[in-house]
């Protein structure tokens, strides 16, 4: 008996020290939320009425950050009730239809706020200070997709060939900004280190007042192996005079370089051109000419003569 008595006082006193702690809640929570504050809320911003015949080529931002001064239960209401005011942009107010924009200033845009917060609030600071588009009614052009970042294969690789999907895009943008794009690059890449296939989907560069379709494409990253191969080329005789004949012994010359796997059975003799050049033996005293490289294939690395000097005889036709 003594122990239930005992069970039933100090779940009373328990009961009686949770009313009171939250009685006390409730006059500093009161309390609290009667004092004056600062929050940044988020502001959905939407641009309305587009033509049919419009295109946006720079969207307005979808949101603004408003720092407000209120009393705390406004600032409650703002964030977490259904009292979040919403910016609407007229496109027919706002459009300057000649540029291809259109632009809502700092004082417009903080009495938009003002008119959809509450009568109480301050506002203390607004990010972005304006919101503005761009726009133009079809005009367009295709542009090739171009890689930008840093890409290196594997050690004793090589980028063999790069494509995109697809490999031109098109591009919607005033007159004067068309005319002055070539291409359009990717977002920076950082790729190193790969010996086999790589495929990505990249975003392209955004610029400002034009819009991209897709505004995403896939890139493929093909590395070759490299390997050491040679082949032998004749030497050409030039500046020689008429009448005169340049003969160099031997009449090839073996050329070294590095080159992809694949691409070596695509590289013929006739690519590289290796020259003696009669200017050069006028007045020379030894038996041996110069021979020099002018010329070598694309995609060859590090081409070179096995040797640079060659016996010769001029004769008379």
């Amino acid at each position: 008996m003594f122990r239930n008595f005992l069970f039933r006082w100090v779940n009373k006193e328990f009961l009686v020290f949770l009313f009171f702690l939250a009685l006390s809640s409730i006059f500093w929570l009161m309390m609290t939320l009667n004092e004056t504050y600062e929050q940044e809320i988020c502001v959905p911003a939407h641009l309305v009425n587009v033509p049919k015949n419009a295109v946006i080529t720079t969207d307005i931002e979808d949101s603004v950050h408003v720092t407000v001064r209120d009393k705390g239960y406004t600032l409650i209401t703002y964030m977490y009730g259904d009292r979040v005011p919403q910016i609407k942009i007229n496109f027919n107010t706002y459009a300057n239809r000649q540029g291809g924009y259109g632009t809502v200033s700092a004082s417009e845009l903080q009495k938009f706020l003002y008119q959809r917060l509450g009568g109480s609030s301050k506002i203390v600071s607004v990010k972005p200070d304006h919101l503005e588009f761009y726009f133009n009614y079809g005009q367009s052009k295709h542009v090739p997709v171009h890689l930008n970042g840093y890409i290196v294969p594997d050690k004793s690789y090589y980028l063999a060939r790069t494509k995109f999907w697809p490999e031109v895009v098109t591009v919607y943008a005033s007159r004067k900004i068309l005319d002055s794009i070539k291409y359009i690059s990717t977002e920076p890449l950082r790729i190193v280190n790969f010996a086999d296939t790589v495929i990505r989907e990249v975003p392209l560069v955004r610029i400002k007042g034009v819009k991209t379709v897709p505004s995403r494409v896939r890139v493929g990253l093909f590395p070759d192996i490299m390997t050491e191969e040679s082949i032998e080329v004749p030497i050409r005789p030039i500046n020689v005079p008429d009448g005169k004949v340049l003969r160099t012994f031997p009449s090839k010359v073996r050329i070294r370089f590095t080159v992809g796997a694949s691409m070596f059975r695509n590289v013929q003799k006739n690519h590289f051109t290796v020259v003696a050049d009669y200017n050069d033996i006028m007045g020379n005293t030894t038996s041996k000419c110069r021979i020099y490289l002018r010329e070598s294939p694309h995609g060859v690395r590090n081409p070179h003569l096995e040797i640079d000097q060659v016996d010769y005889l001029v004769e008379q036709r």
